[in-house]
């Protein structure tokens, strides 16, 4: 089963107990989805009424925890620990893969240094078998460790969930992207068109050397022609004098 069938029943089983669930008992299901070591997506748990009701209440932390994964970083949940519940281990090695994602999400190309700061890594060995283990051979991130420069190229990164207002801001990259694709597009139509125009100026231009080359072969040999009769004429009116002389 690919990790995205494995995505969506997961998502759906999670939306189902949720949406049967009054809120002041979701603070478990909560924690469960976000330890789940195969769920990386939380926008449609977000959107169930019943998990909605949580904000303004006493299990409102946990609304909080549930956008922590959906959108934030183990950094975010550092500056933040105070006013959220203790992550259980499961939890802690779940946000730092979805920091690896969003981290993957804004450069290709990722420094140890980097990565050991945003992750709490001490050293580079345990952050090779972190990146190798914990997020390659899971199937969320394909890449590259380069230990000689000592950064960690990114060849696919699965996405996330999309924060609040990242949605419009897509929606305009790719409106910009399709204008500037309709601009290349007019401008590669004309380029073809003054091509085609080219292409027939040639053709006539050639016609034209080719019918001068015709015209001038025709004159060379009715010239030819006419030499040779004169100089048949001449022979004859030779020979006849020679004759006559005789």
């Amino acid at each position: 089963m690919d990790i995205e069938q494995k995505q969506a029943e997961l998502i759906d089983h999670f939306v189902n107990q949720a949406s049967t669930l009054k809120a002041s008992a979701l603070w478990p299901l909560i924690i469960e989805a976000t330890s789940h070591p195969s769920l990386f997506a939380f926008s449609e748990i977000l959107s169930v009424p019943t998990v909605s009701e949580l904000q303004g209440t006493e299990n409102s932390l946990y609304l909080d925890v549930l956008r922590l994964f959906a959108h934030g970083t183990w950094t975010d949940y550092k500056n933040n620990a105070g006013h959220l519940p203790q992550l259980v281990p499961d939890q802690v090695l779940k946000l730092k893969q979805l920091t690896v994602l969003t981290l993957a999400e804004m450069n290709k190309v990722l420094p140890y240094d980097q990565l050991m700061q945003e992750l709490d890594v001490t050293n580079v060995r345990e952050l090779e078998d972190f990146l190798i283990n914990e997020c390659m051979y899971a199937g969320i991130v394909r890449g590259k460790l380069d230990q000689l420069r000592r950064c960690f190229e990114v060849q696919f990164a699965a996405g996330r969930d999309l924060r609040p207002g990242q949605l419009g801001n897509m929606l305009q990259t790719l409106s910009n992207w399709l204008a500037t694709s309709d601009n290349l597009l007019v401008s590669i139509q004309e380029k073809i068109k003054w091509a085609d125009s080219m292409s027939e100026l040639d053709k006539k231009h050639r016609k034209d050397v080719d019918d001068r080359v015709e015209e001038v072969k025709k004159s060379l040999s009715l010239k030819l022609q006419t030499v040779s009769r004169q100089t048949l004429t001449s022979e004859g009116t030779r020979r006849s004098t020679l004759n006559l002389v005789e």
